[in-house]
């Protein structure tokens, strides 16, 4: 029996705005296992980000059955979807979200201090992503003082600092130069040789080969 570690069954997202409905996912079947790199493919306004919103637990479908690691997340409380989101769930985001009166080490251990961490023991942990990620010299610097490309890495270690057993990415090199988005492309692809599971989601063709698995979506709907 193959245990997927995400199972999607005939996922439906729907809108309303007064009388206007407005349907940005329909019937959306799909299934992750563990240690695999999926790209999620698709134009703008294709409902790929709406997609990953409700993997990541951020939404929520409008019907359909969602299981992460075989739990029905519609079953899960507030407080329960919470703690999955802190332990289990890696978010990365275009525009970074990062808070700008941390400096990078500060940054990175913020997760930890919400998994009720030790000081001590998250500002190592996070000390230890800084240098696995050849960025020991952003340990003191502000969000103003890097660049965008240093911005991302901080986020990407930020976001695996409770190994999470998923990494979602929305967009993630969407506000990178070239060079830079291979660095982040590549930290992707060392995380998932790893054996963590990456879900990204891209517009930009060259990008999505970087997965071992490339999942479109168009109009709503998965269409491979």
């Amino acid at each position: 029996m193959i245990f997927f570690l995400i199972l999607l069954k005939n996922i439906e997202k729907t809108y309303y705005n007064g009388t206007v409905k407005t349907e940005v996912l329909k019937d959306v079947n799909l299934s992750i296992e563990k240690g695999e790199f999926v790209c999620i493919y698709g134009v703008s306004g294709s409902g790929k980000s709406t997609l990953l919103n409700i993997l990541g637990l951020l939404d929520h479908a409008t019907a359909g059955l969602y299981e992460l690691e075989n739990i029905d997340v519609k079953t899960l409380g507030k407080k329960e979807q919470a703690k999955i989101r802190n332990q289990k769930i890696g978010f990365v985001f275009q525009a970074y979200h990062l808070i700008h009166q941390l400096n990078a080490l500060e940054n990175i251990a913020v997760p930890l201090g919400y998994a009720g961490m030790a000081r001590r023991e998250r500002e190592k942990r996070a000390r230890q992503l800084l240098e696995k990620f050849d960025m020991a010299y952003l340990e003191r610097k502000y969000i103003s003082q890097m660049s965008g490309g240093e911005q991302q890495r901080v986020a990407i270690a930020r976001a695996v600092a409770n190994n999470p057993c998923v990494l979602f990415a929305d967009e993630p090199t969407g506000n990178l130069d070239q060079e830079n988005s291979k660095i982040v492309m590549d930290y992707l692809e060392q995380l998932n040789a790893q054996g963590m599971t990456v879900v990204m989601v891209t517009h930009d063709t060259t990008l999505a080969k970087y997965g071992t698995r490339i999942v479109r979506v168009k109009d709503g709907r998965i269409t491979n």
